[in-house]
């Protein structure tokens, strides 16, 4: 039975005792989520944003914990950059396990970057597996119209990729305008807003 401290934050294990996933917990759970879950890392796609209380006390309880915090933006309604996509592999890379990855809801870009760690560590052969992390449950993934570009993104990058690892796939060779017009060939142009250009603070992504 899961912990109701896990329900409350929509706390998952991807590969259990390595890497979960979970939304912004309330400032007051933030320790004994960490403690309790027995986590190392943070990957927050929400970003670096100092001047939001949230992201401080983050930091500060990571940093009293002696837990590593790593910051990675992504946008679930504009496609990311190869920067972006990058900055997340790299994130995979550093973490100690346990790592947590975790945006504000847990629900979409969650779903993205714990899909592809999927694949970085498993190879392609993880592809069913990864998908699942877009299930509406247990992860209550219900995009929005523009949100619904992150589930086809795995299906673009496995064909883009072919035999190649995603990570050495997405820091060579992925492009947003390649990804852009592949939603459009597929009807998908609604799918999302445009390519990210900057960070926009908004309720929902930041």
């Amino acid at each position: 039975m899961r912990k109701p401290l896990n329900v409350i934050a929509n706390f998952h294990w991807i590969v259990p005792g390595e890497a979960a996933r979970s939304a912004q917990p309330l400032a007051v759970t933030w320790r004994r989520l960490l403690t309790t879950n027995g986590i190392r890392a943070i990957v927050n796609l929400r970003g670096p944003n100092p001047r939001y209380s949230w992201w401080r006390n983050e930091r500060e309880v990571c940093a009293a914990l002696g837990i590593q915090h790593l910051d990675v933006t992504l946008d679930s309604r504009k496609l990311p950059t190869r920067a972006m996509l990058a900055g997340l592999f790299d994130a995979f890379d550093r973490a100690p396990r346990p790592l947590l990855i975790k945006c504000s809801g847990g629900q979409d870009r969650s779903s993205l970057a714990a899909a592809l760690y999927l694949i970085q560590r498993d190879g392609w052969p993880a592809y069913d597996h990864a998908m699942a992390q877009f299930a509406r449950w247990p992860y209550l993934h219900f995009p929005k119209a523009q949100q619904r570009w992150l589930r086809p993104f795995l299906q673009f990058a496995k064909a883009e990729a072919g035999a190649r690892p995603v990570a050495a796939w997405a820091r060579e060779s992925y492009s947003p305008e390649s990804l852009a017009a592949w939603l459009d060939g597929q009807g998908q142009r609604h799918f999302y807003r445009e390519i990210f250009t900057k960070a926009e603070a908004s309720r929902w992504q930041w």
